[in-house]
């Protein structure tokens, strides 16, 4: 059935976090009527962005760039030392941490949109601060910010989503809650015409000149992630929303759109072996336990498996979640040890936490469940005696600090497990976002599979295809959300003005 309470929207914009909000407020922007729509209730919206802490990866070439998007940086902080984060910077990471395989026109445009995006959103009404918190370390007495990230929404995700949505209201962007889309409407030529959606339970049929579905990725839904990711996938737990099931894709591709990306790989973490089957709000992202640069990673064997210090914790974190979800149990565990425990991160010290601790190491390797003790503490004395301790240690930067004679190497920060107390969480996979998903044009058109744009049909956030593969740099999934989402609604809003004229 049809119903009149939507109205009469030039856009619907299919989704409700980052990346639709953005496409909603550039439609709107550029003179489009706009409405939303979220599939989950209130009190859940926003999907995975109101999971995040907010870390937005944007190129900046120093303290003027960043004041910009930070303006009332206090004097004290403006004397950090917040280096610069060029685009040859950025281009750099992105095809290293992907393989060389990221699509270079849209890496191009995350990039060298990223400031301008941000100051937009500013401009809208999202407030940001400097990442003190997560991204600098104190050196002979001042700041120094490191792996490329100096920015973040205040209030992390969720105040993102509350910035986001309020500029919405202000600019007359409705949100119809509990109302996923579940189908497209398209004519006889394939042209989009608006979409079918369930509103609390009802079937509706919504018409619109244009469509932007910015509803997430697949990661929420355990079939596709067994079909695309692998065997053991269904089991990982997911880190956001529950929402995510993978909808938007499936609706673009029966419309037609070309599959693109890395449908086999995902952005997936070191999760709390205990954290529920979804994202928590009340917990946020701090079931991650991301400190494992400073210590050792052990699996069920009581084998280290990776090198833990191999770069910094932004450019291997979402790579290590799949290779934790490969070893025996998927799972494994986290020893640090007096000299480290005082700089763990704040989520190492939430109530939920699955941890262990102990006066010594023989002790401690008894309390690691499902690890064979013997074998793991033979692992951390061989480790031990391999530490080059002649080298400083220095978190700010790739110090050196390494090991020598193992089979797996650490090649930074490695550190003596050696002075009690003794330390060790329990971790598993958390899945974030999945990397496959549509083609879209530079300006936000989802393509078919002969590559030309799918009438009235735009796209941006999760279900864009081709930006990640293998890996991710930390915080350049809030901003690529933002960045294609602005294209996308502007992209919407001026297909809607040549349709309207013709």
């Amino acid at each position: 059935m049809s119903t009149n309470i939507f109205g009469n929207p030039d856009v619907i914009v299919v989704g409700a976090g980052n990346a639709a909000a953005c496409a909603a407020l550039a439609a709107r922007e550029n003179g489009a009527s706009v409405i939303m729509l979220e599939a989950a209730p209130v009190e859940e919206c926003g999907g995975n962005s109101r999971y995040t802490a907010g870390l937005m990866r944007v190129a900046f070439n120093g303290l003027d760039d960043l004041e910009q998007i930070i303006p009332d940086l206090s004097e004290a902080e403006k004397e950090s030392d917040f280096g610069t984060y060029t685009t040859d910077q950025y281009f750099d990471d992105m095809g290293r941490i992907t393989q060389y395989r990221t699509d270079p026109d849209l890496c191009e445009l995350l990039i060298t949109r990223s400031h301008e995006t941000l100051v937009w959103m500013r401009k809208k009404g999202v407030k940001f601060i400097a990442s003190f918190g997560r991204q600098s370390y104190k050196v002979d007495g001042k700041f120094k910010f490191w792996g490329g990230l100096a920015a973040e929404t205040w209030g992390g995700g969720p105040g993102l989503v509350e910035n986001e949505h309020k500029a919405c209201e202000r600019e007359g962007v409705r949100i119809f809650y509990e109302t996923p889309a579940i189908a497209l409407i398209t004519d006889d030529d394939g042209r989009v015409l608006g979409v079918k959606a369930k509103h609390k339970g009802r079937n509706v049929e919504i018409r619109a000149k244009a469509v932007v579905l910015a509803c997430g990725g697949f990661e929420s839904n355990a079939e596709m992630r067994a079909r695309y990711l692998g065997p053991g996938w269904d089991l990982a737990k997911v880190r956001g929303t529950r929402y995510n099931t993978g909808l938007g894709i499936e609706m673009a591709l029966e419309a037609g759109a070309m599959p693109y990306g890395h449908w086999s790989g995902c952005h997936a973490v070191g999760w709390d072996m205990n954290a529920p089957p979804f994202g928590d709000l009340s917990v946020g992202d701090n079931f991650q336990k991301h400190s494992y640069p400073w210590g050792i990673m052990v699996n069920a064997r009581g084998e280290r498996f990776v090198d833990e210090g191999a770069d910094f914790r932004n450019y291997t974190y979402a790579k290590y979640g799949a290779v934790i979800l490969s070893q025996p149990g998927m799972f494994a565990w986290q020893i640090f040890d007096a000299k480290i425990i005082p700089v763990l991160r704040d989520e190492y010290r939430i109530k939920r936490v699955t941890k262990v601790k102990a006066d010594t190491i023989e002790e401690l390797v008894r309390k690691l469940d499902g690890v064979d003790a013997e074998a793991c503490l033979r692992e951390i004395q061989t480790y031990n005696k391999a530490v080059r301790t002649d080298i400083p240690f220095n978190m700010a930067i790739k110090d050196g600090r390494c090991t020598r004679g193992l089979k797996i190497n650490k090649a930074n920060w490695a550190n003596t497990i050696d002075t009690p107390p003794f330390e060790a969480y329990a971790v598993t996979c958390g899945v974030t976002f999945s990397f496959g998903g549509v083609k879209i044009s530079n300006r936000g058109e989802v393509e078919d599979t002969a590559g030309k744009p799918i009438a009235g049909l735009f796209a941006a956030g999760e279900l864009v295809g081709g930006i990640f593969y293998h890996n991710y740099p930390g915080g350049t999934g809030l901003t690529s959300g933002a960045v294609f989402g602005k294209i996308a609604g502007t992209g919407a809003a001026a297909y809607v003005k040549v349709e309207s004229e013709r």
